[in-house]
């Protein structure tokens, strides 16, 4: 009777917002130049805000004109000196979080800041957004009555005089609302752990034995703690554990490889709704069931740009709002926050699936990249970890091309590195391990994701017989100059490919 009274306020509650969404929805331009104004009058008086005169900028136009568009390596040396201790530089209020993302070609993680507001207005309200549109598409949900079980990330917080840095994911559980800590399992202190291992076993040690109506956390880090729970439960599928599980809010990497095993776990009536969030902000929820599109939330603080990028990733110079966007097109995300980012590059791609309201889906990245693990390989880190293994064992490569070997029921997944070598290294088990233990030192990410085996084994090397990229580039009808062998994939489809060649 008390679940189902808190479930009935609970639900009540978050509808309230519902007519708020409708209104960013019938009023889309108007808000995001509300959300604009309102970030350059909170950045008026900083550094940036006197360089670029925001007191002078009155509308999108002008702005643009004033502010450039910026990528995080141009932006880095303005958040090494708020990391050493200087305030007012980027942003009007104290930073003292720095959320660490996969790194770029100079540095193995980049350091992203969070402020009070981007916790506040963005993620946390965005976490409550998620609730309120599943719960206003569900009148018949129970999803109160129980809890909502977490898998954060785990880079352990780190505290360094009076900054904090982790992943975001940490940031945010390390400072929950009360309300949320409530409704969520496992504990903080469980959730912060920083040995996935350990953590794996407290979790279901902890959780096993409460009533679990969601979960939330990335798709190859959640299989592997479903699959761990049916083993060591000795169950065919997760509602023997949890019966009252209702949906899996799920986000940070292509959840198309997973689905059906998902779906074999958790049973036919398991809803799953994507989110899209970043180290730079949250940006787009699921707002219908069984949709693959996200509505691109307006109200979080976040103004949005977007830059348009054709299918080899050239870009086009023109930079536009939400007023000017297309269907189908791909458009890399440029965006200004309430953390202090001006006209910022985060690198990912969208196309829009509807204008009215804004849905979109993500496309992709505007580097080459692999993120079928929560890994972030991106292509930096492979060209400089392959060289590194080549020039140790004196050997040299015609081609290669990297894809992932994605998760089973019985282990994790893996890279498989399909090379054609000019010169082959005398030992290809010691080139594999330098080739793995390169990537890791390169790529904080990968690095954590290759923790004891338990999300990505060792990467795995097929040799291709000479002339096969030759020949898989004949066939294709692509063989001249300017065309290239893609170098890293988020699917398997060109390595298949290659392997019925070889």
């Amino acid at each position: 009777m008390l679940f189902s009274i808190i479930n009935t306020i609970t639900s009540w509650f978050l509808k309230k917002r519902i007519h708020q969404i409708e209104l960013f929805k019938k009023y889309p331009t108007e808000v995001q130049n509300e959300v604009l104004l309102s970030l350059i009058k909170k950045a008026e008086n900083t550094e940036i805000g006197k360089n670029y005169d925001f007191k002078s900028i009155k509308d999108y136009k002008s702005f643009t004109k004033k502010v450039p568009v910026t990528s995080y390596e141009e932006f880095y040396p303005k958040i090494k000196r708020s990391i050493e201790g200087e305030d007012n530089i980027f942003w009007g209020s104290e930073i003292k979080w720095y959320a660490q993302s996969s790194g770029t070609t100079n540095s193995k993680s980049k350091y992203i800041p969070v402020s009070k507001e981007s916790l506040e207005d963005c993620h946390y309200k965005a976490g409550k957004d998620v609730l309120c549109l599943y719960m206003n598409n569900n009148e018949n949900s129970n999803l109160f009555s129980g809890k909502s079980l977490r898998l954060g990330g785990s880079r352990k917080i780190l505290n360094e005089g009076d900054n904090y840095f982790g992943d975001l994911s940490a940031i945010l559980i390390d400072n929950l609302p009360l309300w949320a800590e409530m409704m969520s399992t496992p504990n903080s202190e469980i959730s912060l752990m920083n040995k996935w291992d350990e953590k794996l076993s407290a979790i279901i040690e902890t959780t096993t034995n409460e009533d679990v109506t969601s979960l939330a956390g990335v798709p190859s880090w959640m299989l592997i703690m479903l699959n761990k729970i049916l083993k060591e439960k000795k169950c065919n599928n997760i509602l023997e554990i949890w019966k009252n599980m209702e949906v899996y809010f799920h986000g940070g990497i292509d959840f198309k490889p997973y689905k059906n095993q998902f779906k074999e776990i958790l049973g036919p009536n398991v809803q799953f709704y994507e989110i899209y969030n970043a180290s730079e902000g949250f940006f787009a929820i699921q707002d219908r069931n069984n949709s693959d599109d996200m509505l691109l939330m307006l109200d979080y603080g976040i103004f949005f740009e977007f830059q348009e990028y054709n299918s080899d990733g050239q870009k086009n110079n023109r930079v536009v709002n939400l007023s000017d966007v297309k269907l189908n097109t791909n458009y890399a995300i440029i965006i200004t926050t309430n953390a202090g980012l001006w006209r910022y590059k985060i690198g990912d791609t969208v196309k829009f699936t509807s204008l009215d309201p804004f849905r979109i889906k993500i496309s992709g990245r505007t580097k080459n990249f692999i993120n079928a693990f929560g890994e972030e390989l991106i292509i930096e880190n492979a060209e400089k970890a392959l060289n590194k293994a080549l020039t140790k064992h004196k050997s040299t490569v015609t081609e290669y091309t990297v894809a992932p070997n994605f998760i089973d029921n019985s282990k994790s997944g893996n890279h498989d590195w399909f090379i054609e070598f000019e010169k082959k290294p005398k030992n290809i088990d010691d080139f594999k391990k330098d080739l793995d233990v390169n990537l890791q030192k390169l790529n904080s990410d990968y690095e954590a994701k290759r923790f004891k085996n338990i999300t990505m084994q060792e990467l795995k090397i097929i040799q291709g017989r000479n002339n096969i990229f030759y020949d898989w580039l004949k066939n294709k009808n692509k063989l001249g100059g300017q065309n290239k062998i893609p170098r890293l994939s988020n699917d398997r489809k060109i390595i298949e490919e290659l392997l019925k060649l070889n």
